[in-house]
């Protein structure tokens, strides 16, 4: 699969060596060589498989507009957007291509949430809870959209829209914890992240499976399918 990576940050650096080691041709961008999507147009996105974005909120819009226009598949692992989802969904919908996007590509993480959405209901039986999410000090949002997620699904099932502690320290990859409390026990459901290599890797197989679909999907509800 030849897949343009847009973003040669962190995360985009171990999804591009991630890529080349399962065998994708892999051609990068970051947001100096690609002001305003300046890059992303049909002829040079000809030959591409599928785009990853993994820039910046303020241009992950621009990025996923030119993807449209170009009718090309696009994962996208940049937060910070999520307030235009039904704007996205539409555009999606009416190129018909591929979308995949998620707060996380890791496999445990989307595994995390499915466990905190089991235990959530406990909040409707007189449990309160917090979440706190933990990363290294050059992260630049807060909180983290994988706490933002995890708050979205607990909501969900619960009916609670609990708080979000976010704490900066070290080189921390990432760390989230849910703690649900009652008066006489508590419930302490954690996901540490080891390095980024699981993100890289979920998100290179989120690419591989969305090549040649269309439509539009979050990871969380698709991680199941994705393959080794």
């Amino acid at each position: 699969m030849n897949l343009l990576v847009l973003g040669k940050g962190k995360m985009g650096s171990a999804v591009i060596e991630a890529a080349r080691a399962r065998g994708h041709q892999v051609e990068a961008h970051d947001e100096f060589d690609n002001p305003h999507a300046c890059l992303l147009t049909p002829e040079r996105l000809r030959q591409t498989g599928v785009v990853a974005d993994f820039t910046w909120p303020s241009a992950v819009m621009e990025n996923i507009a030119a993807c449209v226009r170009a009718g090309k598949n696009l994962l996208v692992g940049t937060t910070g957007w999520y307030d235009k989802l039904p704007e996205v969904r539409a555009a999606v919908a009416q190129a018909e291509i591929g979308f995949l996007y998620g707060a996380n590509f890791s496999i445990g993480v989307n595994q995390f949430f499915e466990i905190a959405r089991a235990a959530a209901p406990v909040l409707r039986q007189g449990f309160t809870g917090y979440i706190k999410e933990t990363h290294h000090i050059h992260k630049k949002d807060a909180p983290s959209g994988t706490a933002v997620k995890l708050q979205a699904v607990v909501e969900q099932a619960g009916g609670v829209k609990l708080p979000i502690e976010s704490v900066r320290e070290g080189e921390v990859f990432g760390i989230h914890e849910l703690t649900l409390d009652a008066a006489g026990e508590v419930i302490v459901l954690c996901h540490t992240l080891k390095s980024r290599r699981a993100l890289a890797e979920g998100a290179v197989r989120g690419a591989e499976w969305l090549h040649g679909k269309r439509g539009f999907y979050d990871f969380k509800d698709i991680f199941h399918e994705v393959a080794l």
